[in-house]
Order: structure tokens, then C-alpha cells, then sequence
């Protein structure tokens, strides 16, 4: 075929949606290429602003400098509202957008070249903050790379500066280059361009499709897409790949501000690139966008973010000039395990944004999780013991399975040892899918000592909760049983498989298992354990129940958890003999933390609402335990079977001391049926939350006295442990505007802090900003939950932030009109909710009856009637459901946001179903 005729860049045409044409410009470079870019500099000198810098940004792969228009307008926007002005150059790469078409082809190490060329002939200085997509996010960190003397931070979307050995490139891509395939689909016709269209979410309005196309719509104008497919490093032997090794070597070594957005649903640049860039800038704040993918630019509002980042960059350099002001926290050094892959670095590093746990943390010396257990070395008193090992196969009752201290330790050194044997490093992250027990318990204290970070995500989240963690969190590793393993090989869970059962060979190959326990901890029998982590180190991702929207990752370092072990200690007086039944399965891994023995009681810990009475029993019976924590959801379930109890059950329950439901409010009632059944019992109901697990903490006597009060909501007593609570006020919007204080009656969401407060969200950057907001100095956590303070300065919860009700007279707590509505004897449980716009919700009651309800829909007119005579607030309709829908950890969080959807459907006449 002829060669292609040379072409010079070009300016846009008006009428393109979100683009003003006067950002368009033309340059000529020393070597006579052509560019197109965009750059919102002379407007901003026309209007006034000065610059602080530049936003270099460079699209990828069939993208141009479209992509990059939003953040174009913004910065001039923010620069008039009195931001730091920030100058925004786009560039169009050579043969793709606006710039010139040569007919070169152009391999990645040309590119960055090109890319210096341009700015050279722009007369670029510093300080200079790139932002990159796609391949451009490769080529924009070579710029990086190759000028650090103006470089003052990176920002990436969905890319990847390296491809893993073991894993071969994504199944678009492998498609894309398939020999004949790969000049049909990229050049020929528009099918690569139309294909990576198709990703946005939701999709592409018609005329910024049609933008995107523009620079594309005849065959030789595609032979940039074509060239750029061609440049793939698809292995170590391609052209490119030395160059791809040298940017990613690169990378690790930079030290600058970073901040990565990141889109999971990409079927291009999966988590494991996420995780590689993590690996590589560990100080960088990252955020996934739950519901984005590959064009995450179209897919989220995403342009605000990366303007506040640029914002607290000026704000920090202010007072000082050149780069230097911009210069992020040094990382770690890193040598490399082999060409291109980091050492896994420092993880101390990726806390250095963050201040220690609390102020006077250098006060207090630092005892590790793990010193209970050293301490009871040689001990051969129980410390674990597994109820789930006390029924035999013919369904006889058996002895409990029961692991002495000594025991413990051992297998915990054992483990530890062999893990560190197979690769498990400092810092690497370990998914736990692994049922309470020893065998769970030896494999977190095992992670713990040589710093590896244990991934918890508990069965209660469901296939599609746990799929959505898993992949969130990216572990390097994962220890499951046979169903876990099962569904990591089905849904492609990440991470080398170790299963925590012996399997056949044949079950191993099946499902991809690289090594068994058994043969890890035995590898590991007397092998040197590796430095121990120190208290700024990260230990543990903790997910959320899920139940107000996607389970959250919760990053604790040691430092919090210890803090966690010494207020749970000295709040409840847990000593050595003291014993621990945990139905309540976060809590059931202190008890070698604490010195004490623990029990898990047979039940599915998936469901709480599974454990019985005589379970509960058993457990106190088999280990003497003098504290029961249970869920509320197990607790009704406790109490509705306490007539198979006999006379010996009752004993063991007349032995317990302390009593505790935690996870989510619970009734007086609740609380006192429990309470009868351990009489010597003192029954807490502690508050608290995945982000910090006590806050405050009540009695059941203080629940009673509380209950003469005037107040509305749930009375959850004191902070504990040395924690703090203040309150924000909600404006009449709803909105929790006001400054943080202790003042009685005010109405507002709930800030605490506590030295056991986590460290920060996982890779939810923008997440911890808005839990940070508008906080008093120190480290504090809006919760998202709403209520008071009251004049004794006890904290009454009265729901969540999402399901206050804007009605016309301002806003509306639930809890406080459901407790009312609770009150009519055929009510179990009430839930209102609003419906109709904001600002003017109506408030609608549902309720689930102590009768079950058969059919979904209006009320009865006699219980319809009664609801509204006991309820605070007057209440536009009464429905009635079978059940509530609740979380799938707790079973009994109700979700509030589900049944307002619900009910604004049945009451504007759609299709009654269950909620």
C-alpha cells in the first residue's frame, strides 16, 4: 500500500460538547512535529490568575485530549473561586487526536522522547504535575521519570507500568493483537476504538461519542490506535519491554505526591495493575471508584478530586519555592526482586500521611498483639477450643477440639515460619477465609508476627460482597478451606492459593492450590521467625457489614489494635482465667491477645441468627468462660430457644459475669430476656463500629434509667477507653454542616476518637476525606451515624446520616418515630423511612408484625391506625412485610434505604412486591 500522507495537527472545531474552543492550540517542536493540545494558560493569565503550576496530561489508546476537558474548565472555574490557579496542558499524542499524522510508527521509549520534545518546545517549567490513562499513564510516568527537576507529583488513571509473569495480558487486548485481527479491528475498521466507547458507565451520550471519533473516522487516521496496539510489551522479548522495565524501575524510586483513581470494573487494567502501582508509590492516596471502569474519565465526576489534591499541594509548598514545595514524603529505596517488580517496600511508608494513634503515643510503651500469647508459652492450659469439633459423625456429642497455650504458640511459630518460607513478606496482604477456630486464629497471630497484613472478610457478605473485598484488597495470598477455595478458583479471586485442609492431588490441581498448611507449618518447625513489625506498620483490612452500601475496607495498623486489646481489658477487667465465648466473630481472634481462653459456640457464622441457647451453654460449660459477646440477630435466636435448656445449662449460665450484644442497638426487653438466662451477669451493649470497635458502652440498668428520659433514639452510654465524642449539627438540609461540640440536645452526626480509631479506609482516599471533614485537630471519624449528646453527656444514636428524612419543618431522625411505633403490641419491628423529593419527604412507617404478615403492601386499617396513634410524627401511610430486609453479617441492621425505594413504589402504584 502507499505510504501515508503526512498531515499537520489541527485545531478543534466548535461545537464539541464540554469544550471551549479557544483551549485548542497548535505548537511545532525543534524537530518540525506538529502538535495539538489543549491548554487553559492564556485564559488564565486573561482573567488574572498567576499559575502555580502545571497539570501535564496525556491520554492513552484510542483516546485524545477530549478526555481531558472537564478538568480543562474546572481549574479555570476553581482558579475564579480563589483555588490555586493550575494550568492544564492536554496534549494529543503524535498520529492520534489533532497531532500530526508522520506514518512513523512509534514505539513506547519514541513516545516519551516525543513527549519531551513537546514540552521543550512549549518552554515547560516546574513545578509540573503529570496525569496519565491508559497508555498515556505509561508514557506521562516517563516524562516523569526522565525530569525530576521539574517533576512535583504524578496522578493516574486506569493504566499499568508492568505486566506479571505469571499472568498473561488481558483477553481484549490478547484479541486486539491476534494477527489478522489486529489491523481489521484497530485500523481497518473502528472496532477497537467503538469497543473501548462501550466501556463508559453509563454509557456515552451521543455527541461526546461522536467526539471521541472525531480524530478517527477514516482508516489512515486509525494507524496511531494500530502502532499503539502494536507497542504492547506483551512479554520480556518485545521491543518496548526494556523500556517499560526502565519507567517502572523508575517509578519506585519516586518520592513526589501521588494520587491514583481508579476504575475496578476494567476489563483492560484489572486490580492487579491497582496493586502494582500501590506497590510502587505506596505513600500515594488511592481511591477505586466502586461502580467505574477503563474510561473512568466519562464514568465519575472525578475532576473535583484531583483539583482539592492539587490544592492541599499548593497549600503545603506555600511560602517556599521551585519544586522543592511540592516534594512528597520520602519512600523507601528498593532494589528490586527482579527486572521491573519492586522489593516489597517499607509498609510504614504508606502510613506516613498519617500521624501515630494518638497524641501521647510516645507515652505509652508499645506491646504487641502477640505478647499474651509469648507470655503463656510454656502453658498448657486450654487457649482455643472449637466447639464444631464436638459432634461426631453419627451426631453423638463429642469433646470439643481444644489447643493449650503452649500448643498454640508452637503452631503459630510453625506457621509463621513456613509463610515467611514460601514468599510471605512484610507488608504482603493475606486473606483469611477461614472459619473461627485454631486453625484461624494460629494463621492471624502467624500473619501478624512477621507483619504480613491478614485480610478479613467474613462469609457474611455473600459470594457477591466477598467477590467485591477480595478484589478490593488485592491479596497476594490466600488461605481458604474447600468452599473458599472453590469460589476463589470459580470468581477469580486473587492471590496464591494455600489451602488450610489437606486435599487430594487431584482436588489441588482442580482448584489451583499451590500449597497445604499442614505442609507450610511443618516446613516452618524450627526455623528462625523473620524481625518482628513495629507499631506503625499495617496489620489487619477489616471489612464492613456492607449494610449502607459496599463493604468497606478498614486498614488498622498495630499500634490500633494493640490500643483495641488494652480498652477492651480494662473496660471489661479481662484477666487470664477470665474465658471468652465469642458468638460474635470479630471478636472471637482477642482472646490470645487478651491472655484468655475463647470459644467459638457451634452455629453458622455466616448467620448469627443460627445460635441456640444450648450452644451458648456449651461453650460456657467447655471452657469455664466468665464473658459471652453475642450479635443482637443471635441473641433473639438465644432467647426464643432457651426452653431446651436443663438444669447443668443453666449453671453454666448462672457462672457468666459480663454479657455482652454488640454489632447493632438492641431493646431493653431483648437485653433483659438474655439477662435472665446468666442472672450473675452484668449485660453491656457496647457501640462502636468496623472503623472503631468500642466507643461508648451501657448497662442494662443504665438502658432502663435511660429510658425515663425524654430523649429520642438509643441510649448507648459513655465513651470508653479513652475515646472522645463530639457531634456536627444538621443544617436544615439534612447535611451535617455544624461545628463539632459536646453540647447536650443537639442533633447531628456522631464524630469520635479514640486511640484504637483505624488508620484509614482502604484505597478510599476520597472515603477518609469526607470522614475527616471539617474534624477538630487530632484524629477524628464522622461515622455516619446521626444522634445527641445528652446533659450526663451519654451518646443516643438515632440512625444512620443516608435515612434522615428532609421533610418541610427540617430534618428527621428515624429511630426516635419507630421506637414510638415499636410500642403497639402487634409491631416487632418498625423502620420509617421517607418518601416523595427531599425537602419535602413524607414519613411512611414499616412495619414487620409479631404475627408474620403474609402479603406485602398497606396495612391493616386497625394496625394502621394504631401506628399512627403511637407514633411522634405524623405518618402519611403504614405498610406491612413478612421480614425486614437486614445486613448480611449482623441480620439485623435494617436497611432503611431498601424499603424508601419500596415504598415509594407501592405507594405511586407500581407492582407490590417484597421488599
Amino acid at each position: 500500500m502507499p505510504a501515508p500522507t503526512p498531515r499537520p495537527a489541527d485545531t478543534v472545531p466548535p461545537g464539541l460538547p464540554g469544550l471551549d474552543p479557544r483551549h485548542s492550540h497548535v505548537l511545532t517542536d525543534a524537530r518540525g512535529a506538529s502538535w495539538h493540545y489543549l491548554d487553559n494558560g492564556p485564559e488564565l493569565t486573561a482573567r488574572g490568575h498567576e499559575p502555580v503550576g502545571t497539570v501535564l496530561a496525556v491520554h492513552g489508546n484510542p483516546t485524545w485530549s477530549y478526555l481531558w476537558r472537564r478538568l480543562v474548565a474546572d481549574a479555570l472555574d476553581a482558579a475564579d473561586a480563589g483555588a490555586p490557579a493550575w494550568r492544564v496542558v492536554a496534549v494529543d499524542q503524535l498520529e492520534m487526536g489533532l497531532s500530526q499524522r508522520s506514518g512513523e510508527h512509534r514505539p513506547l521509549a519514541r513516545r516519551v522522547a516525543d513527549l519531551g520534545a513537546f514540552t521543550d518546545a512549549l518552554g515547560l517549567t516546574g513545578p509540573v504535575v503529570t496525569l496519565g490513562h491508559d497508555w498515556g499513564g505509561v508514557v506521562s510516568l516517563g516524562w516523569a521519570v526522565d525530569h525530576p527537576d521539574l517533576l512535583a507529583g504524578v496522578a493516574l488513571l486506569n493504566t499499568a507500568v508492568h505486566q506479571p509473569d505469571d499472568a498473561p495480558v488481558p483477553a481484549p487486548l490478547r484479541l486486539a493483537l491476534a494477527g489478522p485481527v489486529h489491523r481489521l479491528g484497530t485500523r481497518t475498521t473502528r472496532a477497537f476504538l467503538e469497543t473501548t466507547l462501550s466501556l463508559a458507565r453509563p454509557r456515552l451520550a451521543a455527541d461526546v461519542a461522536a467526539a471521541y471519533r472525531l480524530p478517527y473516522l477514516a482508516a489512515h487516521e486509525r494507524d496511531g490506535i494500530e502502532g499503539f496496539v502494536a507497542d504492547i510489551p506483551v512479554d520480556g522479548a518485545h521491543p518496548s519491554a526494556p523500556e517499560l522495565d526502565r519507567i517502572a524501575e523508575g517509578v519506585a524510586r519516586l518520592t513526589v505526591p501521588a494520587v491514583l483513581l481508579w476504575g475496578p470494573h476494567d476489563p483492560i487494567f484489572s486490580d492487579r495493575y491497582l496493586d502494582d502501582l500501590v506497590r510502587r508509590l505506596p505513600h500515594a492516596h488511592v481511591h477505586r471508584f466502586s461502580e467505574a471502569g477503563h474510561l473512568i474519565a466519562e464514568d465519575v465526576d472525578w475532576a473535583p478530586s484531583v483539583l482539592s489534591w492539587l490544592s492541599s499541594l499548593s497549600a503545603e509548598g506555600s511560602g517556599t519555592s521551585g519544586t522543592d514545595a511540592f516534594t512528597g514524603p520520602r519512600g523507601p529505596s528498593t532494589s528490586g526482586l527482579r527486572t521491573s517488580v519492586p522489593e516489597v517496600p517499607d509498609p510504614s511508608a504508606s502510613s506516613i500521611t498519617s500521624p501515630p494513634a494518638s497524641s501521647d503515643d510516645s507515652a505509652t510503651p508499645f506491646v504487641p498483639l502477640w505478647a499474651a500469647l509469648d507470655a503463656r508459652a510454656d502453658d498448657d492450659a486450654a487457649a482455643v477450643l472449637d466447639m464444631t469439633a464436638s459432634t461426631t459423625a453419627d451426631g453423638a456429642d463429642g469433646r470439643p477440639f481444644t489447643a493449650s497455650w503452649r500448643a498454640l504458640d508452637r503452631q503459630v511459630r510453625r506457621i509463621a515460619a513456613g509463610l515467611h518460607g514460601i514468599g510471605v513478606r512484610r507488608g504482603d496482604r493475606v486473606s483469611l477465609l477461614v472459619e473461627p477456630g485454631p486453625t484461624l486464629t494460629a494463621l492471624v497471630y502467624a500473619c501478624l508476627r512477621i507483619g504480613a497484613v491478614v485480610v478479613v472478610a467474613d462469609a457474611g457478605l455473600g459470594v457477591r460482597g466477598l467477590t467485591r473485598a477480595q478484589r478490593g484488597a488485592w491479596p497476594r495470598f490466600v488461605v481458604a478451606q474447600r468452599k473458599g477455595l472453590a469460589a476463589a478458583r470459580a470468581l477469580g479471586w486473587p492471590g496464591v492459593r494455600i489451602s488450610a485442609e489437606p486435599l487430594a492431588p487431584t482436588v489441588r490441581r482442580v482448584l489451583g492450590v499451590t500449597h497445604e498448611l499442614v505442609d507450610v507449618a511443618r516446613a516452618g518447625e524450627g526455623r528462625p521467625l523473620p524481625p518482628e513489625p513495629g507499631p506503625h506498620d499495617e496489620a489487619a483490612v477489616l471489612f464492613t457489614s456492607g449494610s449502607t452500601g459496599p463493604a468497606k475496607g478498614v486498614v488498622y495498623r498495630h499500634a490500633e489494635l494493640s490500643a483495641l486489646r488494652d480498652a477492651l481489658a480494662a473496660h471489661f477487667d479481662v484477666g487470664p482465667e477470665t474465658g471468652l465465648v465469642t458468638g460474635f466473630a470479630p471478636f472471637a481472634l482477642l482472646g490470645p491477645a487478651l491472655g484468655t481462653r475463647s470459644v467459638t459456640p457451634v452455629m453458622d457464622v455466616s448467620s448469627p441468627a443460627t445460635l441456640t441457647a444450648r450452644a451458648v451453654a456449651d461453650a460456657v460449660t467447655a471452657s469455664d468462660a466468665r464473658i459471652v459477646f453475642l450479635s443482637p440477630a443471635a441473641i433473639l435466636n438465644v432467647v426464643d430457644t432457651a426452653d431446651a435448656l436443663d438444669d447443668a445449662d443453666r449453671a453454666a449460665l448462672a457462672r457468666v459475669r459480663t454479657f455482652l450484644s454488640t454489632g447493632a442497638p438492641i431493646s431493653a426487653e431483648l437485653l433483659g430476656s438474655a439477662a435472665a438466662l446468666m442472672p450473675a451477669a452484668t449485660p453491656h451493649t457496647p457501640y462502636g463500629m468496623t472503623e472503631c470497635l468500642l466507643v461508648t458502652d451501657i448497662t442494662l440498668e443504665g438502658i432502663r434509667d435511660a429510658a425515663t428520659a425524654p430523649d429520642a433514639g438509643v441510649c448507648v452510654g459513655r465513651p470508653v477507653g479513652g475515646g472522645e465524642v463530639l457531634v456536627s449539627a444538621l443544617d436544615d438540609d439534612g447535611d451535617a454542616t455544624g461545628a463539632p461540640s459536646a453540647d447536650p440536645g443537639v442533633l447531628g452526626e456522631v464524630l469520635v476518637r479514640a486511640g484504637h480509631l483505624k488508620e484509614r479506609y482502604d484505597r478510599l482516599w476520597l472515603t477518609d476525606v469526607a470522614a475527616e471533614r471539617d474534624t477538630p485537630p487530632g484524629r477524628w471519624h464522622r461515622t455516619g451515624d446521626v444522634g445527641h449528646l445528652d446533659d450526663q453527656g451519654r451518646l443516643w444514636i438515632e440512625g444512620r446520616l443516608a435515612h434522615v428524612l428532609r421533610t418541610a419543618d427540617g430534618p428527621l431522625a428515624p429511630v426516635g418515630p419507630e421506637q414510638h411505633v415499636e410500642r403497639v403490641p402487634a409491631v416487632r419491628r418498625a423502620a420509617v423511612v421517607g418518601v416523595g423529593p427531599a425537602g419535602v419527604h413524607q414519613a411512611v412507617a414499616v412495619v414487620e408484625t409479631t404475627s408474620t404478615t403474609r402479603r406485602p403492601g398497606l396495612a391493616p386499617d386497625d394496625l394502621a391506625a394504631a401506628a399512627r396513634a403511637a407514633s411522634s410524627v405524623p405518618l402519611a401511610a403504614v405498610l406491612a412485610v413478612p421480614r425486614m430486609p437486614t445486613d448480611v453479617r449482623h441480620n439485623s441492621k435494617v436497611d432503611r434505604t431498601r424499603l424508601a425505594r419500596w415504598a415509594d413504589g407501592v405507594l405511586t402504584g407500581g407492582r407490590v412486591g417484597q421488599p
